[in-house]
């Protein structure tokens, strides 16, 4: 194991320990925070929020990533959201360098419908990298 690596795991566990029994990623300012990491996944994959509540995405990984709804599978009163502004998936995923988050960007959505989001990160859709919010 290199140096490299043993930080990285020092401080995953230093991060487990300072969050243990923590039950939410919720920031100071009322956001929830999902991270985009290394292992191409979203973190946390789902998630359960109240209405009004306000998801920030953050890409903490050298990768760029996207946050993209969806199109058929999210409430069919809720805004479309994506990284890039885009009002669809189609739109979207014609122009993915147009969503890109870079690293450390974010992206944020405010879920007003209740019910329950599914969303990708296109480039990285063939490793799975997916997530779920349900609102309450």
């Amino acid at each position: 194991m290199n140096r490299r690596q043993m930080l990285k795991l020092s401080g995953s566990a230093l991060l487990a320990t300072a969050t243990a029994g923590c039950s939410s990623n919720s920031n100071p300012d009322g956001t929830t925070r999902v991270s985009m990491n290394e292992d191409f996944a979203f973190d946390p994959k789902t998630l359960t929020v109240s209405a009004g509540t306000t998801v920030r995405w953050v890409n903490d990984s050298d990768v760029g990533h996207t946050v993209t709804a969806y199109g058929d599978r999210i409430p069919t009163e809720a805004v479309y959201f994506a990284s890039g502004g885009f009002e669809s998936e189609r739109a979207a995923r014609n122009d993915v360098s147009g969503g890109l988050l870079a690293t450390g960007d974010t992206y944020e959505h405010t879920f007003d419908v209740t019910g329950t989001y599914e969303y990708v990160c296109i480039p990285h859709e063939g490793s799975g990298m997916t997530g779920t919010i349900t609102v309450e």
